[in-house]
């Protein structure tokens, strides 16, 4: 679904990419690790466009986006959920998940979206920046779906959220991949979110893929000192 090959990237003559390749099979939830500073977030910028990449290739579905501009990703099925959610305030919930349609020529927010996240159905009028933290997440997670990816970036999704709304959006990835058959690369520190939702963990460090292990056989002790401080 996902293809990254050699993937470089570089803030004026600092390069903080150094040959990323990754592959991430339909359905499949991959988790990016990492100490802040490690490329993570970068490596999300790298994938959608806002970033561009110095060298390599990323493809979707076997089409070549390295040159397309993020909305053009987004039309070739990335859709991103940036750092901090970025959900526009002043606009109803409704209004928000309707951005995420642009791409798709639709009009009518799929019901499937609203069955997924029920509180939004609950506050389909109410701005976007009266919502909680939480709940805002789950509208930033609404909105990219809406332009149905098949390929779903988030960095931090539980930045800012209180431990039991983390275990909520561990189960909401996991019914979205079930429900899209999309893939999922989702950059975390929190090691208990990563643990219930990766099927594989990916470590980087210095722009680096350094680590990579499935779930069930991941060294959860070795993960954490690549996350400590």
């Amino acid at each position: 679904m996902l293809s990254v090959t050699g993937l470089s990237a570089a803030y004026g003559q600092s390069e903080v990419l150094h040959g990323i390749d990754l592959a991430v099979a339909p359905g499949e939830i991959v988790a990016m690790v990492g100490r802040n500073g490690m490329g993570k977030s970068t490596l999300m910028k790298s994938l959608i466009g806002i970033m561009p990449a110095k060298s390599g290739q990323i493809q979707v579905l076997g089409n070549d986006v390295t040159k397309l501009q993020p909305h053009q990703r987004v039309a070739k099925g990335i859709a991103y959920v940036p750092q901090g959610r970025q959900i526009f305030g002043a606009m109803t919930v409704r209004e928000n998940i309707e951005t995420g349609l642009v791409v798709t020529g639709e009009r009518t927010i799929p019901r499937e979206i609203y069955d997924l996240f029920p509180i939004l159905a609950e506050f389909d009028k109410r701005r976007g920046g009266n919502l909680s933290g939480g709940q805002q997440q789950q509208l930033a997670i609404a909105r990219a779906l809406a332009s149905n990816p098949k390929v779903l970036l988030l960095d931090e999704p539980t930045e800012g959220i209180q431990p039991s709304i983390i275990k909520d959006i561990a189960r909401l990835l996991k019914e979205i991949r079930q429900l899209r058959d999309i893939c999922i690369v989702v950059c975390e520190q929190v090691l208990s979110f990563i643990l219930d939702v990766a099927d594989r963990i990916v470590v980087m460090e210095n722009g680096r893929i350094v680590h990579t292990d499935s779930r069930e056989h991941v060294d959860e002790a070795a993960i954490a000192r690549f996350l400590a401080v």
